[in-house]
């Protein structure tokens, strides 16, 4: 178990790359939740930006660029997908690359999850397809 300096040492590295990569909207970001949960915004500096962030092979612009296009293709996190838009432009991504990025992501946006790639459900509907219209 992290001993309370341990966890503060993470915090400020954390709040350090935080700040790199996003300045002011990381910031916002981390201020929204000290009302509703503060534990989940210390989690995401701790975690994402003290640790995540700080790994060695991906340098930042890379780091935002799988972001965005993770965001991309989950779908429904237009608010992150901004913020990280945002964070990309800050840490040096061309511009032209983020949209690149989106744009290759667009054939893969909300591809067939296992569930609905499952045989039986793939059966059901293929047996739904059969069936005569009213």
């Amino acid at each position: 178990m992290a001993t309370q300096s341990e966890q503060s040492d993470r915090f400020q590295r954390g709040w350090q790359r935080l700040i790199e990569v996003d300045a002011e909207g990381g910031e916002r970001v981390i201020e929204s939740l000290k009302d509703i949960a503060p534990d989940l915004g210390r989690y995401v500096v701790e975690f994402a930006y003290g640790d995540i962030y700080q790994r060695p092979t991906l340098d930042l612009r890379q780091r935002q660029l799988v972001t965005i296009a993770a965001l991309t293709t989950l779908g429904g996190a237009e608010p992150q997908l901004e913020v990280h838009i945002n964070a990309g432009l800050n840490v040096g991504l061309p511009g032209r690359e983020v949209v690149e990025a989106i744009l290759h992501c667009i054939p893969l946006h909300r591809l067939p999850t296992r569930t609905e790639r499952d045989p039986r459900r793939q059966a059901r509907v293929r047996g739904a397809q059969r069936r005569p219209a009213d």
